[in-house]
């Protein structure tokens, strides 16, 4: 085989490596990490659950910057470009570094007996590498998938992270909540840190707490929040902070993820001294795409990644509170796997238009699948369900009948996003706004 030189040709080797795209277990990816030889010696925090990763990792990073520290954020997945994935100091690692990375992962893999890994493994391997290569004071790492088995756990924590916990990807990890909590429980480490923001976590997270001898941090016992319309403020052990300004990441959902932030950042003090400052001034500055991102204009647009029931009753609410608006379009795209009954049952009081789309990647269901689906349980007279090829056609079309006054929103995967992401931040202007 030719030995890639660009990005985009290692990410196509990538793909045709392994016969399956999701393989669970760490015995390949181990044993290549050890042929490399990685290790880090600055504080690594590890963030684990079903939504609310990206956020905490994203408040983090910014909270960790205005400290002065210098950070590495690996996400995943992307939005438009794959260097979305590793942030250093807040910015995309270049494509010449990863090309770097990804080098070294493949001649680790074929040195003795070949090793088989998937995408995500060997793509975790090469941003490690990177990372390793960057003078660090500090790492934050997003699960992929679960947590016991997945390549970012073979990493040690000094702090670990579980946010929400509910159902998704039940086909790797479980059919319930206590399940799919055992596999994101898997990233504790005994005598460290792990905060639990979830307020209502399943017994088998703080059974396996006990069971590893991890330091249990749990929402409502070590550490609390309270606030009214213009602050809030939290508490936890031997440190309070009061009048904080609400992140600047839109959504109810927010506090719950910050407070996170603001225990591990806690846990973690004597390693990683935060000051007060640092945190208002980080959950102040904090961005993040596609989190309940509204992008004002006529009509305004929401971006929303959400893409299980539990992220979508999130978006609902968040939608509620956004005031009233005369018609609602969404665009919506989303993978097959996923239970989308819920997902649109709680969002069709709010959506009058929906304009359902293809997606590139064959885990996807097809504009026409989604629409039959919203069809099967649509009970208004007055709404409305198109497909589409793509989520650009499908905005395009939302933007040609909206008014000026209207909304749209775009969700359901990262796919469906990044889709509408990929020329910029649209900016709508209605057809019915006159020249």
């Amino acid at each position: 085989m030719q030995t890639p030189t660009t990005l985009s040709d290692w990410l196509a080797h990538c793909e045709r490596l392994h016969p399956k795209n999701i393989d669970m277990g760490l015995e390949r990816v181990r044993t290549v990490a050890q042929r490399m030889q990685l290790r880090f010696g600055c504080p690594v925090i590890t963030v684990a659950g079903t939504n609310g990763k990206g956020s905490t990792c994203a408040m983090l990073e910014s909270i960790l910057l205005q400290a002065g520290y210098r950070t590495g954020v690996y996400t995943s997945p992307h939005l438009v470009q794959f260097e979305e994935r590793l942030r250093l100091g807040g910015v995309p690692v270049d494509s010449v570094a990863l090309v770097e990375g990804f080098a070294a992962v493949e001649r680790a893999r074929v040195d003795g007996d070949a090793v088989s890994l998937t995408y995500f493994e060997f793509s975790t391997l090469a941003i490690f590498e990177v990372m390793r290569r960057t003078p660090l004071d500090v790492l934050v790492l997003e699960v992929g998938l679960g947590g016991r088995l997945d390549a970012v756990n073979i990493i040690d924590t000094d702090c670990a992270i579980i946010t929400s916990i509910d159902l998704d990807h039940m086909e790797f990890l479980g059919p319930d909540r206590e399940s799919i909590g055992r596999e994101k429980a898997g990233i504790m480490r005994t005598g460290r840190p792990v905060v639990v923001s979830d307020p209502v976590p399943p017994q088998s997270v703080l059974d396996h707490a006990l069971e590893v001898g991890a330091d249990l941090w749990r929402v409502g016992r070590d550490f609390n929040v309270s606030g009214d319309k213009q602050q809030w403020g939290w508490a936890g052990r031997g440190r309070r902070y009061s009048g904080l300004a609400y992140p600047a990441l839109r959504g109810a959902n927010q506090l719950v993820n910050a407070a996170g932030v603001l225990a591990a950042l806690s846990a973690l003090r004597e390693r990683l001294p935060v000051t007060a400052q640092a945190v208002r001034s980080g959950l102040a500055a904090v961005e993040l795409a596609g989190r309940f991102q509204i992008v004002p204009g006529q009509p305004t647009l929401v971006l929303d990644v959400a893409h299980n029931p539990h992220s979508a009753a999130a978006l609902a609410a968040n939608l509620d509170a956004m005031g009233f608006y005369p018609t609602t379009h969404a665009v919506f795209g989303a993978m097959a796997d996923k239970d989308l009954a819920p997902m649109l049952a709680v969002l069709s009081p709010l959506v009058d238009r929906w304009y359902c789309t293809d997606l590139p990647t064959p885990r996807a269901a097809s504009g026409a699948q989604l629409q039959q689906a919203w069809e099967a349980q649509n009970t208004r007279k007055d709404a409305s369900a198109r497909a589409f090829s793509n989520p650009s056609l499908a905005l395009q079309a939302a933007v040609d009948a909206a008014d000026p006054a209207d909304r749209i929103i775009v969700f359901g995967s990262f796919y469906t996003v990044g889709g509408v992401l990929q020329q910029g931040v649209p900016q709508l202007r209605s057809r019915h706004l006159p020249l």
